[in-house]
């Protein structure tokens, strides 16, 4: 018998087998998805999105990497253009040239990647797992090697009495160890899981305004008459569970998270992973990445019906995290471990009062006096004494709401107004204050997990501006910013927002503002995570450097990649202990460019990155180089009057 034969009942069969347990262990999984709570999507629309969702929105973040964006774009589309053909060819035996030709030039563009996915796991970057990745360059070789060279022989471009019976046996054992990789574990568990469960989170991803060139990055809102946060796996929603799945352990959210390298006990990879755990059942002794810092593996255990903290991982993990999004920004597969740790941080706090250090007191004081320093509040305006601002109360209407924000208690942040204050009233800006009617945005409050406190907040700001009429809102803070512009909708509270930065530049592009040169030494620029990666703003404040005649040398991690300074989501108020400082390390980020000033645009950046021991370069806000810089006679003989209220939009 030639051994042709065999293949035609023998490899169809394996193909099947392989093909079927795909399906069985793709409902299990989906099962264990199934367990977490509802979340409606339009499963018809993200199915039909998923294609330009993986192949254009992934593919921009993936391309970062310009290798391994190559490559994967060879092993990924090559074996998803392989499986399509093989079913035709080797399953139903049709025999066609139109077929054969293009399932060889597949096979061989997937072992063409996989050459260099074999090559980069011989000496792997450290944020790469190990373990079972370190055989999948193995098994993409086998796979494409064995059925490039069987589809030369079933297809005829090599004759049937090619090679011998060892040889074909060889194949059919890398056929079948392919398949047990490629297809056996993408349903069952295996380094392949990830373009399964990829696949879907892509189609019914809980933030589908990421896709297309939007943004989405404010937090959803909590139901108070429900479960507050998530304890146990299954709260959290069904798809958040599937993109648990979807993570590849590429580890980049490692390599860029601020607490890991500040030896704190998070590590983004890892809790995904963990979560994992928690929905499947079982313990972390398969994981094969880098661990929590001072943590070791194997101490993880959990199933969809236990608490997380304190089984699978610590409450010290959750509260190292400065929301800064790093992670989310850097991940290939989209997923948002920031929606996540926000999460089981409302239960930690709203369902067991577990709010670390000074977490408790800044959110009693949040309740009692409407600011997390718990000041008077009415001393909001006493920084303003001798400025003569006006007062939304007193003009009911003005071009321009000026949200102070709660810098207005700190004595180094309130140089930071004043310097603004001086910029609008040096380009003639008809603006207004609420004073003593302004309450805190509630950011800090529901990053901490307190959401309670922050709809109170939310909806007594949202009262309080609904009784005047402006047609922008301007602020000093990112935090203020993205609050009022992102998170506030949800309570029926849609304003324009504008960061200062970007309000100055306009002035400055206006003409309503002449600026001389800056005339000190080296400038790089901080980008803040909350105006930056938060809201996609990164030009306004370099824009705005240049008109003062300043270069940006910049940073190494600058943009999208910044480096957070560690004070967002409630980090300095939590306060977790770790090996360095992360405002620590974002200063020696400015050293390497030899800076003498670091220009930021946040008040809590500021805080932070002045709390440096000196010798360190100078901090300086934007507002306070602009003023600086301001050209008085210049900005009043030629700035326009200002231009009359717009219709109200809010």
């Amino acid at each position: 018998m030639r051994y042709t034969m065999l293949l035609d009942w023998l490899l169809p069969a394996l193909v099947v087998t392989a093909l079927a347990l795909l399906v069985i262990g793709a409902i299990r999984r989906v099962l264990l998805w199934r367990a977490g709570q509802p979340e409606p999507v339009n499963i018809i629309a993200g199915l039909m999105a998923m294609p330009r969702r993986y192949l254009v929105d992934l593919h921009h973040v993936v391309e970062r990497d310009k290798v391994m964006s190559n490559t994967h774009v060879a092993t990924a589309g090559g074996f998803v253009l392989s499986m399509l053909l093989i079913i035709p060819v080797h399953v139903f035996g049709l025999e066609s040239r139109w077929l054969s030709i293009p399932l060889l030039i597949a096979t061989a563009l997937m072992f063409t990647g996989a050459i260099f996915v074999y090559r980069r796991r011989r000496n792997p970057p450290a944020r790469l797992s190990r373990g079972p990745w370190m055989r999948l360059p193995k098994s993409l070789l086998m796979f494409s090697a064995s059925f490039f060279l069987l589809t030369l022989v079933t297809s005829g471009f090599l004759p049937e009495n090619f090679g011998s019976w060892v040889l074909v046996a060889v194949l059919l054992v890398g056929v079948t160890l392919g398949l047990s990789e490629m297809l056996f574990g993408m349903g069952w568990g295996g380094p392949m899981k990830h373009a399964f469960a990829g696949a879907l989170h892509l189609a019914f991803h809980r933030r589908p305004e990421r896709f297309g060139g939007g943004r989405s990055t404010g937090l959803k809102p909590v139901n108070l008459d429900g479960k507050l946060g998530v304890a146990d796996p299954k709260d959290f929603k069904w798809n958040q569970l599937l993109g648990f799945d979807a993570c590849v352990q590429c580890g980049r959210c490692e390599a860029v998270c601020p607490a890991f390298a500040a030896g704190q006990p998070l590590n983004p990879k890892k809790l995904i992973q963990d979560m994992v755990v928690g929905m499947a059942g079982g313990t972390d002794a398969n994981y094969a990445g880098s661990p929590y810092p001072g943590t070791d593996v194997g101490k993880a255990e959990g199933n969809p019906h236990q608490p997380i903290v304190d089984g699978l991982v610590s409450a010290d993990t959750l509260w190292s995290c400065t929301t800064c999004r790093a992670c989310v920004e850097e991940c290939p597969m989209m997923i948002e471990h920031v929606d996540a740790i926000v999460d089981m941080r409302r239960h930690l706090t709203l369902e067991r009062g577990e709010t670390p250090n000074k977490g408790a007191e800044v959110l009693d004081n949040l309740i009692a006096t409407d600011n997390p320093g718990g000041n008077e509040p009415g001393s909001r305006m006493n920084w303003a004494a001798d400025l003569d601002l006006p007062l939304m109360a007193d003009k009911h209407e003005a071009e321009v709401l000026f949200w102070v924000s709660d810098g207005c208690f700190d004595m180094r942040s309130q140089r930071i107004l004043r310097a603004f204050v001086q910029i609008l009233k040096a380009a003639k800006v008809d603006f207004a204050v609420l004073g003593n009617e302004e309450r805190d945005s509630g950011d800090v409050a529901r990053r901490l997990g307190d959401d309670a406190t922050f709809q109170t907040l939310a909806r007594h700001n949202i009262a309080t501006l609904g009784k005047y009429r402006f047609q922008r809102i301007v602020t000093t803070d990112p935090h203020a910013f993205h609050v009022l512009k992102n998170e506030y909708g949800d309570f029926g509270g849609h304003y324009e927002v504008l960061h200062h930065s970007t309000f100055i530049n306009e002035l400055v592009e206006q003409g309503q503002l002449s600026l001389d040169r800056f005339k000190g030494g080296t400038v790089t620029y901080h980008d803040p995570c909350y105006l930056g990666r938060y809201n996609g703003e990164y030009e306004s404040p370099r824009a705005l450097l240049n008109a003062l005649g300043i270069q940006v040398s910049e940073m190494d991690r600058s943009g999208y990649r910044s480096r957070c300074c560690g004070g967002g989501g409630g980090a300095p108020i939590t306060d977790i202990p770790g090996e360095h400082r992360i405002a620590d390390m974002r200063v020696d980020d400015a050293r390497k460019v030899e800076a003498e000033t670091i220009a930021v645009a946040c008040q809590q950046c500021t805080a932070m990155l002045e709390g440096v021991v000196e010798p360190r370069p100078e901090i300086r806000d934007l507002a306070e180089l602009v003023a600086d810089g301001l050209i008085i006679e210049a900005a009043d003989s030629t700035a326009p009057a200002a231009q009359p209220i717009a219709e109200e939009v809010h």
